[in-house]
């Protein structure tokens, strides 16, 4: 696995050991970061982090900002890991996803560009909560991306505006207007 564009592109991280992390492919990361365009100065959040890979894809390509969210111990390590070894600044929060919306909503934080890669077997069942505790934190025109099983789409209560099919892979990108 690999940063496939902007300042550390081809630059290798690392994903965290086991089954319970299903890293985004270089080549599903390439076609989403093609789909989303200029990403400079942006706030970014990446729920269900894994290796880090989105939020730090993002920071390469000019994004300002990222808090990267697991609940997993291996997977924060792997993000810790891939951050310095890049020398990125970049928040790490070790707690899952919808305590951390609880607790940004009361903060009253926002972001300019969401990841959403829940497991997938859990996505269809958590569609519902991720959509009440994304809103309030959701700057005005902001995105966001989730990534699911073809078979069992993350069906947000936001507006898509695009969706792509990659192998089993299923990209939609969301408005929140």
């Amino acid at each position: 696995m690999r940063v496939v564009g902007g300042r550390h592109g081809g630059r290798t991280l690392i994903a965290p050991r086991g089954a319970a992390t299903r890293p985004t492919s270089d080549r599903v990361r390439e076609a989403a970061f093609s789909i989303l365009g200029e990403l400079d100065g942006l706030d970014v959040l990446d729920l269900f982090a894994g290796s880090g890979a989105m939020a730090i894809e993002a920071l390469s390509r000019g994004a300002a900002r990222a808090t990267l969210v697991d609940s997993s111990d291996a997977a924060v390590a792997a993000m810790r890991r891939n951050l310095a070894t890049l020398q990125i600044e970049a928040e790490v929060v070790h707690q899952p996803a919808l305590r951390f919306l609880q607790r940004a909503r009361h903060a009253a934080r926002q972001y300019d560009l969401v990841f959403l890669d829940p497991p997938y077997r859990h996505g269809d069942r958590l569609a519902a909560d991720l959509t009440r505790a994304l809103s309030p934190v959701l700057a005005s025109g902001s995105r966001v991306l989730a990534e699911s099983d073809r078979r069992r789409p993350l069906e947000l209560g936001l507006e898509l505006v695009d969706r792509r099919r990659y192998g089993d892979t299923l990209i939609s990108i969301h408005d929140a207007r």
